[in-house]
């Protein structure tokens, strides 16, 4: 049978009886409670510890490969940490909230306390991971990864354009796991396009979230403590500001890093044009207000990830021929 619904609870057991009723059905619940606030759909961000090594052309021996594969776990690890940490820390504010009450945590499948144990050991059990099977500097940025978003859950999200920093440092540290484990250079262009297209892609977020609260009256500082001190044209900015240093940036890159054609065509060179098209079909959703889950968004939308597929193509060119 399916789950009882959230209304037919409330009305049948009172404004407890969500939280009561998976309190119950906690001990068969817990693992799957734990998975749930460790929030997989969100895994897909790490998929950024890939990005140093692909941006360096580099092709990578079995043992680069697995380091690698163990990179990403490791900053898997690390950001479900973070979220089990946030929801434990969250817990009372989101029983109140007609969404956020059904999280595992704040209607009692998992436990305050094992939430609490489980974020904590894996804050520390990563990087301690990454310190004895790669190397101090992937330990070092785990372990300022997850303090930075513990810092961020409990005060810096409460502090105006600091938040969008820290978000956007946090996608910035998953780009740079995968070359500081492998020992790989970090350019100056790979930084500044990372950085910036991550706060294109945070600022659009932002911009959508408010647009949707907005036309929610009354309800937009519901999902975000600071949302509604932010204005739209002030967020617009923000991710056309960055969308625009981004393409540049990635431009200046291919532009220099290019040399002399090699192969058939200058590949490298050709690979700005499915970026500047991926910008800008991404700022469609951006300026509609639709990019408020970017992993919906760059999943479902086919033409981003034809687009996406064909630079990466051309990219492979690129370093094959160099």
């Amino acid at each position: 049978m399916g789950e009882p619904s959230a209304v037919l609870v409330e009305e049948t057991t009172g404004g407890a009886g969500v939280a009561g009723l998976a309190a119950r059905r906690a001990p068969r619940g817990l693992p799957a409670g734990l998975v749930r606030t460790a929030r997989p759909r969100q895994w897909v961000k790490n998929g950024l510890v890939l990005a140093a090594p692909f941006a360096a052309g580099r092709l990578l021996s079995v043992g680069e490969c697995v380091q690698l594969g163990l990179v990403l776990v490791l900053f898997t690890a690390c950001a479900s940490a973070v979220y089990l940490v946030n929801d434990a820390r969250d817990a009372e504010a989101d029983r109140a909230h007609p969404v956020k009450r059904l999280r595992p945590v704040a209607c009692g499948q998992v436990p305050v306390g094992v939430a609490y144990a489980v974020g904590g050991t894996l804050a520390v059990a990563a990087p301690a991971t990454a310190a004895v099977t790669c190397n101090p500097d992937t330990a070092g940025l785990l372990a300022g990864y997850v303090l930075m978003q513990l810092a961020y859950c409990v005060w810096l999200k409460h502090i105006l354009v600091v938040d969008l920093v820290v978000v956007t440092t946090g996608f910035l540290m998953r780009a740079m796991a995968g070359g500081l484990a492998l020992d790989i250079g970090l350019s100056r262009w790979f930084l500044i396009t990372s950085g910036f297209g991550a706060l294109f892609v945070v600022a659009a977020k932002r911009y959508s979230e408010l647009v949707l609260m907005s036309r929610q009256e009354g309800e937009v500082g519901a999902s975000r403590a600071l949302l509604g001190e932010y204005s739209s044209g002030y967020l617009r900015f923000v991710w056309q500001l960055a969308a625009g240093v981004g393409v540049l940036a990635y431009c200046l890159w291919a532009m220099e890093t290019g040399g002399e054609a090699s192969g058939l065509l200058p590949w490298r060179q050709l690979s700005m044009v499915p970026f500047i098209l991926w910008v800008l079909r991404y700022a469609v959703f951006a300026d509609n207000g639709s990019a408020g889950a970017p992993e919906d968004v760059l999943l479902r939308d086919r033409a981003l990830v034809v687009i996406g597929l064909a630079w990466g193509a051309l990219y492979v060119l690129a370093a094959v021929n160099r």
